[in-house]
């Protein structure tokens, strides 16, 4: 016997706001036969294939320490630094860079509310990594 990750629960100030964020962050939806509203002290978002959904809770406390859990990101096109601009343009703050000069590592952001995760190169940028550094 197994369990599975029916969905990841991120508290907030404000379930509905970040929910938005978010959702415009990964491209997913909200379910249409239960739609968000800015009421909700649960929000559900959805990856298009319904695979991953995040849900956001309404919570009384702040956040006051680094999260024992994040997402990792990879830019589903272009580069990862790419994705950093658009985020940063969209409402992230950059917490810490980890890029390395040979172009690896990753960039921890934080959402609206301080949530952080972090935004890592793309599988086209880590392939191309590892063909430099064979051909060396």
């Amino acid at each position: 016997m197994t369990a599975y990750v029916s969905h990841t629960a991120i508290d907030a100030a404000n379930a509905y706001t970040l929910s938005l964020w978010w959702a415009e962050v990964l491209g997913y939806a909200e379910d249409p036969d239960d739609p968000n509203l800015p009421e909700h002290e649960e929000c559900l978002i959805r990856s298009a294939d319904g695979a991953h959904r995040l849900l956001f809770l309404t919570v009384p406390d702040v956040k006051q320490v680094k999260n024992r859990i994040h997402l990792d990101l990879r830019p589903a096109e272009g580069t990862r630094d790419d994705e950093l601009a658009r985020l940063l343009a969209h409402g992230a703050t950059e917490v810490a860079d980890h890029r390395r000069p040979d172009g690896s590592g990753w960039v921890v952001l934080a959402d609206p509310e301080g949530n952080e995760f972090c935004i890592l190169r793309s599988t086209g940028e880590v392939a191309a990594g590892r063909q430099q550094s064979a051909g060396q």
